[in-house]
């Protein structure tokens, strides 16, 4: 069991749910543009949310944007400790400080003895793209280990200086090297780990690459916060998170999306029609199964399992809830907002009980 480690009042390790995140691509010192997607992130259920600091600026327009905010803010550091020194004057909830560039253990002790005083976290996030040249000649090139010992260099000086709220994270594009060093490092110290596969790619080939070495890590019990990194909008990272989450068993949060793959024998738009659910979904916190199904072959099954459900049959359909039907058939037209219209039926009446996982 890993220890425990609070995010502004999140709890990361020791048996809590795992924790999803992502990171703002705005301008940081743009105020209104990072709030907006901060809080567009929050509603999809984003529950910590890190920003870039590269700058003065950036340190600057902290303040206002945790004024605006009711989630957990992590504030990136690279470079210069000064940075992450500013943050912490500026009330962010977490820092993120890379060993493979803030590496003088004299800025590192400043950092350590301040996130103390202000009595928040340091991740210590090493990744495979910017580790130390030394530390990497050092392992004799093996990106993996050279991970490990340079968050354990970073770790063992934040220790000296009393930190022990910490979390790690071990991140590269090889699914492999990521898988290893997360293994290796979780025999080393017991403090959370935060997983992810970093740049990851685009939407698809993200989702694939991250689900494969989360996947690995997540069953064999290593990860107690996820990433999912990818190029674009980072709501796609959360809705990517929960996904991979529902599908190992241990999230139950949002809406649970079965569609049948079509065949020759499905006769209305099936693919709009689950776009259109998921979309309309989207913020809906409570968990609802759903199933979409093309024809009559499998969908009386599925339909039966679900909270909610859809049989199509030639440009028409019937929607289901708790496998009976609440419809006759209905235009293909009119699916999407049928079958959206008993989802929040269904959220509304767990959101009144207290049922969603959140």
């Amino acid at each position: 069991m890993r220890r425990r480690v609070l995010v502004g009042g999140v709890p990361i390790g020791d048996g809590a749910p795992i924790v999803v995140q992502s990171m703002t691509n705005t301008d940081t010192s743009d105020v209104a543009a990072t709030v907006a997607q901060i809080r567009a992130l929050r509603r999809v259920g984003c529950e910590i949310v890190r920003v870039a600091v590269r700058d003065e600026t950036a340190v600057a327009a902290l303040p206002t944007i945790l004024e605006q905010i009711d989630v957990p803010l992590v504030a990136d550091i690279h470079f210069d400790h000064r940075l992450a020194l500013g943050a912490i004057a500026a009330g962010v909830d977490k820092l993120r400080l890379n060993p493979g560039n803030i590496r003088e253990a004299a800025e590192i002790a400043r950092v350590a003895e301040a996130a103390l005083e202000a009595g928040i976290p340091i991740r210590v996030g090493a990744n495979g793209g910017s580790l130390d040249a030394d530390a990497l000649a050092a392992c004799e090139g093996s990106v993996a280990t050279a991970m490990v010992e340079s968050a354990l260099r970073e770790i063992r000086i934040l220790e000296r200086h009393g930190m022990d709220q910490i979390v790690v994270s071990l991140k590269g594009t090889d699914v492999l090297t990521t898988v290893g060093a997360n293994r290796m490092i979780a025999e080393e110290v017991d403090y959370p780990l935060h997983i992810g596969v970093t740049e990851a790619g685009l939407p698809f080939d993200g989702s694939i690459r991250s689900a494969a070495g989360l996947g690995i890590l997540l069953f064999e019990g290593l990860g107690d916060t996820i990433r999912v990194s990818l190029a674009g909008d980072p709501l796609i990272e959360v809705r990517a998170a929960y996904a991979l989450l529902r599908s190992l068993g241990l999230r139950d949060y949002g809406i649970d999306l079965i569609v049948c793959p079509t065949c020759g024998r499905t006769r209305i738009d099936l693919v709009g029609i689950a776009e259109a659910v998921r979309e309309g979904a989207a913020e809906i916190v409570e968990p609802v199964k759903v199933a979409l199904m093309g024809c009559e072959v499998n969908g009386p099954g599925e339909v039966a399992v679900a909270e909610v459900g859809l049989v199509g049959g030639r440009h028409t359909g019937v929607v289901y809830v708790d496998g009976v039907p609440t419809t006759s058939a209905l235009p293909e037209d009119r699916l999407a907002d049928a079958v959206l219209r008993e989802i929040r039926g269904v959220a509304a009446r767990k959101a009144e009980g207290g049922d969603a996982d959140g």
